[in-house]
C-alpha cells in the first residue's frame, strides 16, 4: 500500500480544508500500532475527506487504499474505516455518484468482513453489504447466514437494521426479508434484537407489526435494560471520542426506540403510550432517552400531550442531574403547554434557587431553565422568584421575556422592571440588547407609568449613535402598546423620517387619531424598497381603517405581490380599510398554501372577517385536523416552534368559530 500511496500526486488534489498533501500521512497512520495515532488520523479523514457529506477528488483517490486497509485482519480499529467507507459511498451531499461507484468497485472486500473475528467490524459491515454489493439475492442470503451464525448481541441489531435497509433498496425482494424481520421480532430471540426488528418493521412494513406493539416494546425495553452492561465512556481526547461522549450512555437502546418512534410516525396515541412506558421505566437511562424522544414528539406532532408533559415533570425530582436537566430543557421550550408540569417546576424552583440563573463562561447571566419553564407556562407562582432576581445586582438579561407569558400576573413587578429600564445608559452600544426584554415586558404588563423611561431611551442618545436607532423600533412599539401620551408626540414626530416611520405613525394615530398627520407618511413607506418597511406600513394602514381609503390602490397591488408576508399584510389592511372580501380571500388562499408561516396572521384576520371568511373554512378545518406541527418560521428560533404552532391552532379555532 505504501508504494501505491506515493504514486498519487496528492499535492494536486483537494479536500475540505485545501490541498490533500496531508492525506498520505493519515493513510499510513491508520495502519499504526499506536491507538491515539490511528484515532487522530481517522478524525482528520472524517473532517477533510467526508466533510458534511461532500465528495472531493482526494476522497475518490483514498477509497482503494481504505478498502485495502480493512482487508488486513491484523490491523486493529478497522471498524472505523468501514464506517468511513459506508459514509463516503452510501450517499453524497452534492449528489456526486463517483464515490459510490468507487466503493462498489471494491465491494467484494466486505464479504469476508461479514464474518471477521472482530465483532465491531462485523457490525459495521452489515450495512456495507446492502449498500455496495450488486446482487440482491446474494445480499439477502449473506444476511440470512450471518443472522443464523451471529452470537454477539452488539452485532445482531446491525444485521436487523441492514434487513430494513434491504427492503427499502430492493422492494421487489422484500417479502423474504420481511419474513426474517418478523421471525426476529418473536421469541426465542433476545429483547434487544426483538426491539430492533419491531423498529424496522414499523419503518418498512407497519402492517406486519403485532397489534400489541406498544406493550410488547415496553416489556422488551425493560427486559433489555435489566441485563444491560454498563459501557465505559471513551477516554481518548479525539474528535471521535468527544462526539461519542456526547451520545446517550445507552446509545443502542436510544437508537432502537428512536427507530420505533420514527416508524410509528403519525400514530400519536401509540407513541404517547410508548413514551409513558419509557418515562416510567425503573432505569434512569431509559427515562433520559425517553425525555429527548418526548421532545421530538412534542415539537413535531399535535395532540393531547398533557400526560407526556406530566411525566416529564416527574423527572424533575430525579437524583440524576442529567435526567433532570434534560426534562427542564424540554419543558422550557413548551410555553403554556408545560402547564401540566407546573407543580413539579414550582417545587424545583423553590428547592433550588441556584438554578434560577444560568451563566455561560464570561457571558451575562440568563434565566435558568426551571424558572423559565414555570414562567413560560403562565404560572403566577414564578413571580416571587422573578422579583428576587429583579431586585438583585445582576438580573438575567432575558428575564423580561419571561414576563410576557405571565401577563397581568406580572403587574407587581412593573416598578422593578421600570427601575431596571431606567438604569440602562441610552448611549451604550448594548442598550438595545438590554432594553429589548424589558420593553417587551412593559408592553405585556401595560405599565403606562413606564412611558417616561421609554422616552428617555429614545431621546437620551445622540442622533448619530447607532444605539438610538437600534432601540427605537421596539421603544415605539411599546409606546403604541401603552397608548402614546402627549409627552411622546414630539419624539414620535421626529421619527417620521427614519426607518421607524411606520411604527411612529401608528403610535401617533393611537395618540390623536389624526389621519392627515400620518397617512402621507404611511403611503410613502408603502412604496419603500425595503419589504419589511412596506409590511409595517400596510399593518399600520389597516389600523386606520376607512380613514386610509386613499391607500387602497397601492394595497390592492401589494396584495397580488410576493413575498407572501407582503401579500398577507396588504390583504389584512384591505379588509380593515374596505371590507371587500374578494381580493382579501384570493391573497389569503395563495399565501396559505405557498407560505405556511403566514397562516397565524391570516387566521387572526379571518376571525375579524367572520362569515365573510367562510370560503376558506376548508383550509382552516384542514389545518386543525393535520397531525403535524408547522416548523418554526424562517429565521425564527427553533425553541419557539411549539408555542408558535399552538398560537396558530388557537387562531384557527377562533376563526372557525366566527365563520
Amino acid at each position: 500500500m505504501g508504494t501505491g500511496i506515493d504514486e498519487v500526486d496528492w499535492a494536486s488534489l483537494r479536500h475540505a480544508h485545501g490541498t490533500a498533501e496531508d492525506v498520505p500521512g493519515w493513510l499510513r497512520a491508520l495502519a499504526s500500532a499506536d491507538t491515539a495515532e490511528r484515532a487522530t488520523a481517522l478524525d482528520g479523514m472524517y473532517g477533510a475527506l467526508h466533510h458534511q457529506g461532500r465528495v472531493y477528488d482526494s476522497t475518490l483517490a483514498c477509497v482503494p487504499f481504505l478498502l485495502s486497509l480493512v482487508a488486513r485482519e491484523e490491523l486493529p480499529d478497522r471498524s472505523g474505516v468501514v464506517d468511513l467507507l459506508v459514509g463516503i459511498g452510501a450517499e453524497s451531499a452534492d449528489g456526486d455518484p463517483r464515490a459510490r461507484e468507487a466503493v462498489c468497485a471494491g465491494a467484494e472486500v466486505f464479504v469476508p468482513l461479514a464474518a471477521d473475528p472482530d465483532p465491531a467490524v462485523r457490525r459495521a459491515t452489515a450495512a456495507a453489504l446492502v449498500h455496495f454489493l450488486s446482487a440482491p439475492t446474494r445480499v439477502l442470503e449473506l444476511l440470512r447466514q450471518r443472522l443464523r451464525a451471529e452470537r454477539d448481541d452488539r452485532v445482531l441489531p446491525a444485521l436487523t437494521e441492514a434487513l430494513g435497509l434491504f427492503v427499502r433498496r430492493y422492494p421487489g425482494y422484500a417479502d423474504a426479508a420481511l419474513d426474517l424481520l418478523a421471525e426476529q421480532g418473536a421469541p426465542p430471540y433476545g429483547p434487544g434484537l426483538r426491539l430492533a426488528a419491531l423498529g424496522q418493521l414499523a419503518l418498512v412494513a407497519p402492517d406486519r407489526l403485532p397489534a400489541d406493539v406498544v406493550p410488547t416494546a415496553v416489556r422488551l425495553l425493560r427486559e433489555r435494560s435489566a441485563h444491560r452492561a454498563v459501557i465505559p465512556e471513551p477516554s481518548a481526547d479525539t474528535l471521535v471520542g468527544r462526539l461519542r461522549r456526547l451520545r446517550p450512555s445507552d446509545e443502542e437502546g436510544s437508537r432502537l426506540l428512536r427507530t420505533l418512534h420514527t416508524g410509528l410516525g403519525d400514530r400519536v396515541d401509540d407513541r404517547t403510550a410508548l413514551l409513558a412506558g419509557q418515562l416510567t421505566s425503573p432505569d434512569p437511562v431509559d427515562r433520559c432517552n425517553a425525555v429527548w424522544m418526548a421532545a421530538a414528539l412534542l415539537r413535531g406532532w399535535r395532540g393531547d400531550h398533557s400526560a407526556t408533559v406530566r411525566l416529564l415533570g416527574v423527572q424533575l425530582a430525579a437524583e440524576q442531574d442529567r435526567l433532570r436537566d434534560a426534562a427542564v430543557a424540554v419543558l422550557a421550550e413548551l410555553g403554556p403547554l408545560a402547564a401540566p408540569a407546573a407543580d413539579e417546576l414550582h417545587a424545583l424552583v423553590c428547592a433550588r434557587p441556584d438554578l434560577w440563573t444560568h451563566r455561560i463562561e464570561r457571558g451575562s447571566p440568563t434565566l435558568g431553565g426551571p424558572l423559565k419553564a414555570l414562567a413560560g407556562s403562565g404560572d403566577p407562582r414564578a413571580v416571587p422568584a422573578l422579583a428576587r432576581l429583579l431586585a438583585g445586582p445582576a438580573a438575567p438579561v432575558d428575564l423580561g421575556f419571561a414576563l410576557i407569558r405571565l401577563g397581568a400576573a406580572a403587574a407587581p413587578l412593573a416598578p422593578a422592571v421600570r427601575h431596571r429600564l431606567g438604569r440602562i445608559p441610552p448611549a451604550s452600544p448594548s442598550a438595545a440588547r438590554l432594553a429589548a426584554p424589558l420593553l417587551a415586558a412593559i408592553g405585556a404588563i401595560g405599565d403606562e407609568d413606564a412611558v417616561p423611561e421609554v422616552l428617555r431611551l429614545l431621546t437620551g442618545a445622540p442622533d448619530s449613535l447607532r444605539a438610538r436607532d437600534a432601540v427605537a423600533g421596539q421603544a415605539v412599539e411599546t409606546l403604541e402598546a401603552l397608548g402614546a401620551t402627549a409627552q411622546a408626540i414630539p419624539v414620535l414626530r421626529a421619527l417620521l423620517h427614519t426607518r421607524h416611520a411606520a411604527a411612529a405613525a401608528g403610535a401617533l394615530w393611537s395618540a390623536h387619531q389624526d389621519a392627515s398627520a400620518v397617512l402621507p407618511v404611511l403611503l410613502r413607506e408603502l412604496a419603500h424598497t425595503d419589504p419589511e418597511r412596506r409590511c409595517r406600513a400596510a399593518r399600520q394602514l389597516g389600523r386606520l381603517g376607512p380613514a386610509a381609503r386613499s391607500a387602497l390602490p397601492a394595497l390592492r397591488r401589494m396584495a397580488c405581490s410576493w413575498p407572501a408576508q407582503e401579500r398577507v399584510s396588504a390583504a389584512c389592511a384591505l379588509w380593515r380599510v374596505d371590507a371587500d372580501p374578494e381580493p382579501v380571500l384570493r391573497a389569503f388562499r395563495a399565501a396559505w398554501v405557498d407560505a405556511p408561516h403566514t397562516r397565524a396572521p391570516i387566521a387572526r384576520c379571518l376571525t375579524e372577517m367572520g362569515p365573510a371568511a367562510a370560503p376558506l373554512r376548508h383550509l382552516v378545518a384542514a389545518e386543525l385536523a393535520a397531525p403535524r406541527r408547522l416548523p418554526a418560521r424562517p429565521g425564527g428560533r427553533g425553541g419557539q416552534a411549539v408555542p408558535e404552532d399552538e398560537t396558530l391552532l388557537r387562531a384557527c379555532r377562533e376563526a372557525l368559530g366566527t365563520m
